[in-house]
This record gives structure tokens, C-alpha cells and sequence, in this order.
């Protein structure tokens, strides 16, 4: 049998699809972009919204997490955390940041650079109200990315928080909120057959115009 290692070196799988053309891909990223999360969504890819978030830490490592996508426009693309989290505070460090979509059912990843701006009160607010009242009470137990001593503990914290809301609304917390990342960066890039993936990049250029191109794979 082989070992992990050997089998990791021979893993493969070969993509085949449509050839992604600059002619008629969309001159918008926001628009080509809500194309693909349509289509995403329409196969239903597991979780369409989920978004690699690539951050720098204080010593210049690269930082990367799992973030949900709640909102995006041309104005940005919008996703909630606490503000005492490991990426809250490099965000404050270094505002810019990426974001990585990989949808591996259609052999497509987009990957957008921007600057990271926090979102309004109100917007944090309208969000928090809509969230499931268990997920509303555990932002306020959850002391994000601080060592915890056990899980016991922060079932404990759970539960006397659920004890204080009983029977009132749970507002939320100011340690929690929304952030928004403005794109100057976007790459489409679409699986293809012999590793010669398609590779196209929108760049935002000095006169606020996307100026789209093909990169090699």
C-alpha cells in the first residue's frame, strides 16, 4: 500500500470545462462575480458563500480563515466578526486584506484584493437582529480567538447568557460587527483540461476603471 505522502504527490483530478472568454465575460467583476454565485448556487455547491480571508499578522506572517459572504455590491463585499478577534485586530494593523472563493463542484476560484472598512452601527445591528437567537447568544459568550481554559467553560458562559436574555431580545454586543472589503483586484479562474486553466483579472485602474486581462496559468 502506498504511503500518504506517495499518495499525496499523485493525487489528480483533471478538469474539463467551457472556455472562460474575455470577448463575452462581463466588463463589471461585481456583475461576472454575482454570475457565478448564481450558478454556484444553482448546482448547489456546499456552502457557496464560505470565503478564504487572508489577512498579515503584527510579525508580517499571512493569516487565512473561513468567512461567510453576506452582502456584496460595487460598493464591496461584507462579512461579520468580533472586533476583539485575531483578524479584527489585523485588519486595524494592515486594512488590506483578500478574499478566496473555491467552488471545487465547477472547477472555479475568484480571488479579490481590497481595503477593509468596518461597517456602520446600523448595518451591524440590521444583520445581528436576523441571526438565529442561539448564534445572537453566542457572540456574547464566545471570547473570540482568547485562550480558553475548557470547553465546560464556555458552555458555562453559554448558558448564563441565555439565563440573562430569557424572555427579552438579545441586542447585540459592541465587541461585534461587520466589516466591508472595497475590491481593486479580482482573478476568475476556471479550471481547464492539462493544467492550462483560464486565468482572467480585472484591475482597478487611477481613472476608477476596470481594466480587464488574461494571465497565464
Amino acid at each position: 500500500m502506498k504511503s500518504l505522502k506517495e499518495k499525496l504527490k499523485t493525487i489528480r483530478f483533471e478538469f474539463a470545462s467551457d472556455i472562460l472568454n474575455e470577448k463575452i465575460i462581463s466588463k463589471s467583476p461585481v456583475v461576472q462575480f454575482e454570475k457565478w454565485m448564481q450558478e454556484a448556487m444553482k448546482v448547489k455547491v456546499n456552502e457557496p458563500n464560505a470565503m478564504t480571508l487572508a489577512t498579515t499578522s503584527s510579525d508580517g506572517f499571512a493569516d487565512a480563515r473561513i468567512v461567510l459572504l453576506r452582502d456584496f455590491s460595487t460598493k464591496g463585499f461584507s462579512f461579520f466578526s468580533n472586533y476583539n478577534s485575531i483578524k479584527a485586530r489585523e485588519i486595524r494593523l494592515n486594512k488590506k486584506a483578500c478574499l478566496n472563493f473555491f467552488w471545487a463542484e465547477m472547477h472555479r476560484q475568484v480571488r479579490i484584493k481590497g481595503v477593509v472598512t468596518k461597517l456602520s452601527s446600523r448595518s451591524a445591528d440590521v444583520y445581528f437582529a436576523s441571526r438565529p437567537r442561539e448564534s445572537q447568544i453566542a457572540a456574547w459568550a464566545s471570547h473570540q480567538s482568547e485562550e480558553l481554559n475548557s470547553r465546560s467553560e464556555l458552555d458555562e458562559r453559554y448558558r448564563a447568557y441565555e439565563k440573562e436574555f430569557k424572555g427579552k431580545k438579545v441586542h447585540r454586543p459592541k465587541h461585534w460587527g461587520g466589516y466591508n472589503l472595497k475590491p481593486v483586484y479580482f482573478e476568475f479562474w476556471q479550471g481547464q483540461t492539462n493544467r492550462l486553466h483560464d486565468r482572467i483579472v480585472y484591475e482597478l485602474s487611477g481613472k476608477n476603471k476596470w481594466i480587464l486581462k488574461r494571465l497565464n496559468p
